[in-house]
């Protein structure tokens, strides 16, 4: 049996398996029923290890012993494969995050909080920056940036990046309203973010600008800024900075305020 190394590396990506285990499965695949030597022969997997990978890929749901002498394994169809390994990674998913929900309120969580805290109090401000790639792990920090604010957060971005800010953000928008925190948010407003403004109503403030920008600063104290044009770029090399600096966010800050008196309303814009 011949399977290419490429399409194999790809079944241990989708269904979370080992080398002996992929090649294992995919010659029961090729036989339908066989024993274990037969297998090992065929993947070209030691025989010392072919019985644990049987045995492994069973409790998983690939695979079924069948009943007599030889033990024989059974393949389980493909499609209900899916089914089964879809279900394992819930139930798995779901064990961990309550496990994780659990530890709230434990000591475990309060000595990683005193820990956290204590390497805090000896970080200079200054050092507190970092780069950010990909646009999944912009947002990610975005949030929760965003999320810790107490008195403001301020945004300038794209028309694309109104659209996938209030999309992924608005949750956390709409619980910072709640706590009194203002919200401004300036982009260029096209026609196609008409419905996305509306939706934003007494949540954040929006308004129209020209011009081209990404950042947000929160508080007067953080910012992060994408250094490149979220058009020329594919959001897996999207790259953003992060700076805890007081300083020069206020002073931005100050800027945006300057060029926020002058920048038309949603309703201005929309009429």
């Amino acid at each position: 049996m011949i399977v290419k190394e490429e399409f194999l590396s790809k079944l241990r990506r989708y269904f979370s398996l080992n080398l002996y285990e992929v090649k294992i499965w995919t010659a029961l695949l090729s036989r339908g029923v066989s024993t274990a030597g037969e297998l090992s022969d065929i993947a070209n997997v030691p025989r010392s290890r072919s019985y644990d990978v049987l045995e492994s890929l069973e409790k998983k749901g690939f695979a079924i012993t069948k009943i007599g002498k030889p033990i024989k394994y059974i393949a389980v169809p493909p499609a209900e494969v899916i089914e089964r390994v879809k279900k394992n990674m819930k139930t798995e998913a779901d064990d961990r995050v309550k496990r994780l929900e659990d530890l709230k309120g434990t000591d475990v969580i309060d000595e990683l909080n005193t820990l956290h805290t204590q390497g805090i109090d000896l970080v200079e401000p200054s050092d507190l920056s970092g780069s950010l790639r990909g646009r999944h792990n912009l947002y990610n920090h975005l949030e929760l940036t965003i999320r810790n604010a107490e008195e403001s957060v301020t945004l300038m971005t794209t028309a694309q990046g109104l659209l996938r800010k209030v999309e992924g953000l608005k949750p956390t928008f709409e619980k910072l309203k709640k706590r009194g925190v203002k919200i401004r948010i300036a982009a260029p407003l096209t026609k196609e973010a008409a419905a996305t403004v509306k939706d934003m109503a007494g949540i954040a403030e929006v308004r129209h600008t020209d011009s081209k920008a990404r950042f947000c600063v929160v508080d007067g104290k953080e910012i992060i800024f994408m250094v490149l044009n979220d058009e020329e770029v594919h959001p897996t090399y999207d790259v953003g900075i992060w700076v805890n600096t007081p300083f020069f966010a206020s002073a931005l800050e100050n800027l945006y305020d300057i060029a926020w008196k002058g920048m038309k309303t949603s309703k201005e814009m929309m009429k």
